[in-house]
């Protein structure tokens, strides 16, 4: 049967004529003239600009210090390393997170010890997180994760932590520029971590940031993001610059370079206009969902005194009131041209997590469940008011289609 027959009416009048992508990265004349300026500079590798960039950037946070590298990913790995986790050691985060955040703790010979999240946030649970630092006096650090950009609940986080001893390396890939009581994130725990990656709030291509205001910490990220060779080797081929160089401990090659810098630079000074537009588009999906709630909830915005970020807008379905799974909703939008994701398959339920420990979907059942549950929607600064409009059509025609009669 052709595909388009498999759709309703109401599908078929909410259909875009082109498809709109879930996500895609805002890049304008300023990005264009930076990247054009280094190119002509002849200066690619870690630079002038990376120093710029992470000055820029600490300043925009509040944060003493910012390292600058090529992911998020190696931002974590660099953290866990600088506060000195070693095998055999333990690590207390979320399932509900990407690969990276449990991947990276694996680098370095430690066991993550997962708990489960809050049904309303999607971050991890205060409580369970008391409970688990009790039960693994071998934990030495914890990694919460902001999910889609809502800060967690961090005053319990980090009284947690100081009670255990915990170090707190904060995995905010999606929470810029996102605040908690007021303070930005990236200035709360010993060391937090972002994403510039190209779906993010601000990208660099590939490319994430460490901040800290602890300077022992960030000279020894800074160091062993470039093969733990001494600093100098940032400038020794500058004219003021020496070609020699010490290696202190074996490093990592994760220093960004300066195309990546100056396609930041240029980001992070329309941060406030791509955060202003997330949140309207954020505010006209919930006015529009919210009466839709008999087939799916609306996430969470911050705390009255935060801010989110708005790097995704995940929705979840009910499934006892629609007669379609979460797959077939994403198959159906999909048909109706609206790309979407899902934010995430919970590490306890790969294949790798599961042989390794045993884990089984009910060893964390709020994240399992929620999984079945969740959709990403589209939301990002270059969408029409258009483009959110047929997002909130597609999503009705199939709440309407769908529905459970009752």
């Amino acid at each position: 049967m052709p595909r388009e027959s498999l759709m309703t009416k109401e599908a078929k009048t909410a259909m875009r004529e082109t498809f709109l992508p879930f996500a895609s990265p805002c890049i304008g004349e300023d990005e264009i003239a930076e990247v054009v300026d280094t190119l002509r500079a002849g200066w690619l590798t870690s630079g002038p600009k990376v120093r710029q960039f992470e000055r820029e950037f600490a300043a925009r946070v509040g944060s003493r210090h910012a390292v600058a590298v090529n992911s998020c990913t190696a931002a974590l790995h660099l953290a866990l390393e600088a506060i000195g986790i070693r095998r055999g050691d333990e690590v207390i985060t979320t399932p509900f997170t990407f690969a990276a955040t449990g991947e990276v703790i694996h680098y370095l010979g430690a066991r993550p010890v997962f708990v489960d999240i809050d049904p309303v946030t999607l971050n991890m649970d205060p409580d369970l997180l008391a409970a688990a630092a009790n039960d693994h006096p071998r934990a030495r650090a914890v990694i919460p994760v902001h999910i889609a950009g809502v800060p967690c609940a961090m005053d319990e986080i980090l009284e947690i932590a100081g009670r255990h001893g915990l170090k707190v390396i904060e995995d905010a890939a999606h929470a810029f520029p996102s605040r908690y009581h007021g303070r930005m994130i990236g200035t709360l725990g010993d060391i937090t971590c972002f994403s510039f990656y190209a779906t993010k709030t601000i990208t660099t291509g590939e490319g994430g940031m460490a901040t800290t205001d602890d300077e022992q910490l960030a000279e020894r990220m800074r160091m062993m993001s470039l093969h733990g060779i001494s600093s100098n080797a940032w400038t020794r081929y500058e004219a003021h610059g020496t070609w020699r160089y010490e290696i202190h401990h074996p490093g990592f090659k994760y220093n960004m370079p300066e195309l990546a810098a100056a396609l930041g630079r240029a980001q992070l000074r329309r941060a406030d206009d791509f955060l202003s537009r997330r949140r309207a588009i954020a505010a006209r999906y919930t006015q529009a969902f919210t009466e839709m709630a008999d087939c799916l909830d609306t996430p969470p915005d911050a705390p009255a005194d935060g801010q989110h970020s708005w790097h995704l807008y995940i929705i979840r379905l009910k499934p006892d009131r629609l007669r379609i799974g979460r797959d077939e909703f994403i198959e159906e939008m999909r048909r109706m041209n609206i790309g979407t994701s899902v934010h995430f398959i919970p590490l306890h339920l790969h294949p790798y997590y599961r042989a390794t420990y045993g884990y089984e979907p009910h060893d964390f059942p709020r994240a399992s469940e929620t999984f079945e549950r969740i959709i990403s929607l589209p939301i990002y600064p270059g969408m029409t008011d258009r483009d959110v409009e047929s997002v909130i059509e597609a999503v009705a025609a199939l709440c309407e289609r769908h529905a459970v009669a009752g």
